[in-house]
């Protein structure tokens, strides 16, 4: 094996870097996971994803987790309705009652990021997350990688991979490609105990999701297994406009003011987000890696997820990204037909480059319309489509596994074994 007898270094802990070490442990490989957070209890997770059957889903089958996952996801939040400015109800799959079923291409489970942190933690071995592990610098000694920790700690590795995100500290070891500003800020917060604290939002939720669309700005919603909500807000702002428009993101005052004022078109019943004391609102402006981004393979060192190929999220597609990035590499790193860690490394970032020039345009062009004055009408058209689809899937299944057997039995063409016997 190609990693057998070196020390790997995973930089992050979040899904990708704990899917590629999951894996790559599976493999028999020295693998240590270094985070920056001082244990895995001292930060909130974030809201919930949508892992998807071709990526997400499949690198946790390849991972021995995916009855794990089944027995923690929430069936029923990935359903999604539709509103306008004014809370209005447009489109709504709770109503329709389609959600698909695992192994579909289409379905796409929800999971909290706090319960796939813990199966995937879970499953690796004592010791391999090390905690309070703040890279402040890497250098290249021979073969060899030397990571100086903000704790003072050295780390020598002889692989290191980069999974530690949009402000990576690895990506400039890696490559000099710069991302570039879309025109959108986002502005993240979560609602404790939403049933109480925002009644009119949950019960729009219905425990699913909501995208609402109006004057070229967006605010998605999400649901949360311990009874608390996600939410964030989508408008067109200038590049530095988080840290330049004198806000404390830590008053909910003036916070609400913010809405009030820029999403001044909006029903009051949104207030209700920004009104509990306890919410943290983080601004999250919106970047992208260039589509054609390339760079020379190296030996020892590569890139997953955001520190490979940071996107904005109105496509679904960074988490799956991630997890799939950690399949391909673990495969590539195992895989005993590449003659050396290069080739391997090579032919992994081949296949990543190759999925985010797909998955980038996608989401580009999800960033844009989503953000102009049509948004509503497009996603609405968007969502009448997926409904067809759906309901044009649900009746194949229903002709090949009830009807046609039915016609079968009533001609006489059906195996005596299955037939319909009275007894």
């Amino acid at each position: 094996m190609l990693i057998q007898n070196k020390k790997i270094a995973i930089i992050g802990g979040g899904p990708g870097g704990l899917t590629l070490a999951r894996l790559l442990q599976l493999k028999g490989a020295d693998v240590k996971v270094y985070e920056r957070d001082i244990s895995k209890d001292v930060r909130v997770q974030g809201g919930t994803l949508d892992l998807h059957t071709e990526s997400g889903l499949a690198a946790l089958d390849k991972a021995g987790l995916l009855n794990e996952f089944k027995a923690h996801y929430r069936p029923g939040a990935e359903l999604v309705r539709v509103l306008d400015n004014q809370a209005k109800i447009y489109a709504d799959e709770h109503a329709i009652g389609i959600s698909g079923k695992f192994g579909d291409k289409e379905h796409r489970p929800e999971i909290d990021r706090g319960p796939l942190r813990d199966i995937l933690l879970n499953s690796l071995k004592p010791g391999t997350v090390v905690w309070d592990s703040h890279i402040l610098s890497v250098e290249k000694i021979q073969n060899t990688w030397k990571l100086v920790l903000k704790t003072g700690n050295t780390i020598l590795a002889d692989i290191v991979i980069g999974a530690d995100g949009a402000n990576s500290k690895i990506r400039p070891i890696v490559t000099d490609i710069k991302p570039f500003w879309t025109g959108i800020t986002m502005v993240e917060g979560s609602v404790k105990d939403a049933e109480k604290t925002a009644p009119n939002i949950h019960k729009l939720l219905k425990g699913g999701k909501i995208f609402a669309f109006g004057n070229q700005k967006t605010l998605l919603v999400s649901s949360k297994g311990d009874g608390s909500l996600g939410f964030a807000t989508g408008c067109k702002t200038n590049e530095f406009w988080y840290k330049e428009n004198g806000i404390d993101f830590k008053d909910n005052k003036q916070m609400l003011a913010w809405f009030k004022k820029e999403f001044s078109e909006w029903s009051n019943v949104w207030y209700e987000l920004f009104e509990n004391e306890s919410t943290l609102f983080i601004p999250r402006p919106q970047y992208c890696m260039p589509l054609d981004q390339k760079w020379i393979a190296q030996s020892n060192i590569t890139l997953i997820g955001d520190a490979a190929h940071w996107m904005p999220p109105f496509a679904g597609e960074g988490v799956n990204m991630a997890m799939l990035d950690a399949l391909q590499l673990s495969e590539s790193l195992t895989n005993p037909a590449f003659k050396n860690t290069q080739t391997a490394i090579a032919i992994y970032e081949k296949k990543m480059f190759k999925r985010f020039t797909k998955i980038g345009h996608g989401t580009l062009f999800n960033t844009k319309w989503m953000h102009q004055s049509n948004a509503l009408n497009d996603m609405l058209k968007m969502f009448s489509q997926n409904v067809f689809k759906q309901v044009l899937f649900m009746s194949k299944m229903w002709i090949n596994s009830t009807l046609i057997p039915l016609i079968r039995r009533s001609i006489g063409l059906a195996p005596k074994q299955s037939a319909l016997t009275n007894n």
